[in-house]
């Protein structure tokens, strides 16, 4: 089987949907298929919709000899034309692979209009979707698209080596110090650093510290906002911004973490919060997106509504005066990581879809 798979830069990028597009790629390509890469630059929005009237990209495209297209959703700009091309002559199917709609964020109701119209046209031009979570697949749903097939595949579970165990978890909960939380995205405002630095202002400087793993280059602006947070509500010294780092270095940070802190206004799936969950670091998330189809709040990890500033104070408060409901979280949060997917299974399931739908074409 030949695979063409649509995405902008490169599959070495670190972030959660560039590494579900890799183990795909990898796992396909371990099963025989050929994986060709067909990259668009990184541009604004604006910028990515004049790519339909790049005729280079659609002629590679048309003329490629695929059994089957995938594309990565956050594409979605740049293919409007292409797709509608492709769709006319039946040359192959095309997937998309949806990590969350841009559309879901959280923006002004005018914005997400004209990015749920914009979604709905390309979503409207592919034979079918591979899902990361439920969340994002009834996302999709609210569009009033006619069906077409799809399978949902969570991220795996085994990205990392965590190793730890209850007795691990035990340990570090109840070690002397600060509560030590995490958070791990790059800093664009979607994540709500801001928010969370504004939350852990309220409760004394000496019973927490903020370690922040994540590009400081991705929105410039917004890193800027960070800091000016930082002094704001004088926490600067509380707060350590790292930068992005290698597996290895973020596999040290986990394992050293207490809790981890993402209260992002929407999260397709997150995998953040089940890596941290392997090391026994209950997550904190919003309810927005499909991190309450890993975290059960209060039990494995806390829920908070996006923006609940209050809400955030007070869950963390918990864990930093009852370093035993840390333990019992922590514990939890293994248990429920142990049951998830591999990557291997999530893997060959998408597989097994694309395999059904190159038959199907066939027909």
């Amino acid at each position: 089987m030949k695979v063409g798979l649509v995405i902008y830069g490169s599959l070495d990028i670190l972030t959660g949907g560039f590494i579900y597009d890799r183990k795909l790629v990898d796992f396909i390509q371990a099963h025989g298929a050929i994986v060709e890469i067909c990259s668009l630059p990184w541009r604004d929005y604006a910028s990515h919709l004049t790519d339909n009237l790049s005729y280079k990209f659609f002629s590679r495209l048309k003329m490629a000899d695929f059994d089957i297209l995938l594309e990565d959703e956050l594409n979605h700009p740049s293919l409007l034309t292409a797709n509608r091309s492709l769709l006319n002559s039946s040359k192959y199917p095309i997937l998309s692979i949806v990590h969350h709609l841009r559309c879901s964020e959280l923006r002004s109701n005018i914005a997400n209009h004209f990015y749920r119209r914009i979604e709905r046209m390309y979503l409207g031009t592919v034979d079918g979707f591979i899902f990361n979570s439920g969340a994002t697949r009834k996302s999709v749903e609210t569009l009033g698209l006619p069906p077409r097939p799809s399978v949902t595949a969570y991220p795996g579970r085994n990205s990392l080596n965590p190793g730890v165990n209850s007795q691990f978890i035990r340990k570090r909960a109840q070690g002397h110090g600060p509560l030590r939380l995490l958070f791990v995205g790059s800093l664009i405002p979607r994540k709500q650093l801001h928010t969370l630095v504004e939350a852990l202002s309220h409760i004394p400087r000496k019973e927490w510290a903020l370690r922040v793993v994540g590009s400081l280059e991705t929105d410039k602006n917004y890193t800027n906002e960070v800091f000016e947070h930082l002094r704001r509500f004088e926490v600067e010294n509380n707060v350590s911004l790292l930068g992005s780092m290698s597996g290895d270095e973020l596999e040290a940070e986990y394992r050293n973490c207490q809790v981890l802190a993402v209260p992002s206004s929407y999260e397709g799936f997150g995998i953040v919060y089940l890596e941290s969950m392997g090391f026994g670091a209950p997550p904190l998330a919003s309810t927005a997106g499909a991190a309450c189809e890993m975290i059960t709040d209060g039990l494995n990890g806390f829920l908070v509504n996006p923006g609940d500033i209050k809400g955030i104070s007070e869950k963390i408060g918990r864990l930093v005066s009852d370093r035993a409901l840390l333990v019992q979280m922590g514990e939890a949060a293994l248990d429920r990581f142990a049951s998830h997917p591999t990557w291997e299974q999530s893997c060959e399931k998408m597989f097994n879809f694309m395999k059904e739908m190159v038959c199907k074409s066939h027909v």
